[in-house]
């Protein structure tokens, strides 16, 4: 496994991460997934307040615990579940973030969070409130750094230039390259921690008709030349998924989703090809796409 600093952080992370979103509470199985990526030399693990009503966290915190200083937990907050679940409003409120952050840590058993991070965001926000709650949660010592979740230009830019964010975590893979005309703008100062790098399975081989703003031409050009790659580097094509998003500098980890074991062994198998060869990339075969919303 491979190691990155995240951002100007002192956190050195794993290139792949585990996103726990889809691992139930209830599962004796997830447990185990969590464990075997701690073993295999995963130490960056995602979770969220809003993931199946916290539980998440707590399944998280539970299996973690034993060897909580030799990793590195990140959450996020902002998206409040109503009382009756049936949905949940957005808020950035100081007085709704110290409230969750304290729910987080006890759901987490742990006494600090190394990274949090917005959940989202608009440019509406009370972007000082959100700044000056953070920065007191530092240096309350509740939280050791803090990131967004975003794909709003709008929002992320802002952050990045006004504050002292350390990540930003955003869609990112051969199908969506749209972060891309960014990464400039991140360097030096923040890492991008990249999700769904395997589009939603699209790369994998799950037929769909489109994706974003693809015409199916062009979608079905970069599914061909992963399929080409694959062959000539004899590998899997998530390690070649993979491979491409891992291959800028900016981007510190790929964290990618995990619901059964079948699925970790899988993503296992290409942690260990990852580290075989370095897959070099034509970026002409990749058709380009750029965000249109939420641009000024």
């Amino acid at each position: 496994m491979h190691y990155n600093r995240l951002g100007n952080s002192e956190l050195n992370i794993s290139q792949i991460a585990l996103g726990c979103m889809s691992l139930k509470s209830d599962s004796a199985e997830c447990s185990c997934i969590i464990e075997a990526a701690y073993d295999c030399g995963i130490n960056y693990f995602d979770t969220a307040d809003l993931y199946d009503f916290g539980e998440n966290e707590v399944l998280l915190g539970k299996a973690l615990k034993k060897f909580r200083d030799k990793v590195y937990i990140a959450t996020k907050v902002g998206n409040r579940w109503k009382e009756d679940r049936s949905g949940w409003t957005w808020d950035v409120s100081a007085k709704y973030i110290f409230d969750a952050v304290d729910t987080s840590l006890k759901r987490l058993q742990t006494d600090y969070i190394d990274v949090y991070q917005i959940h989202g965001g608009t440019k509406e926000d009370n972007f000082e409130e959100v700044l000056e709650t953070l920065e007191t949660l530092k240096a309350q010592g509740k939280i050791r750094y803090y990131g967004i979740s975003s794909i709003r230009p709008n929002v992320f830019l802002r952050f990045t230039e006004q504050s002292n964010i350390i990540s930003n975590m955003m869609q990112y893979s051969m199908l969506d390259t749209r972060p891309e005309k960014y990464f400039d703008r991140f360097k030096d100062k923040i890492s991008v921690l990249a999700r769904g790098a395997y589009a939603q399975g699209v790369l994998l081989g799950k037929a769909k008709d489109s994706y974003l703003s693809h015409s199916s031409t062009n979608m079905q050009s970069i599914l061909t030349y992963l399929e080409e790659l694959a062959s000539q580097y004899q590998l899997h094509k998530e390690t070649i998924a993979l491979a491409y998003v891992l291959r800028k500098k900016v981007v510190a980890s790929s964290i990618i989703g995990i619901r059964t074991m079948e699925q970790f062994l899988a993503l296992k198998q290409s942690i260990i090809e990852l580290d075989k060869l370095n897959i070099v990339f034509d970026e002409s075969r990749i058709p380009k796409i750029d965000y249109t919303d939420h641009l000024t």
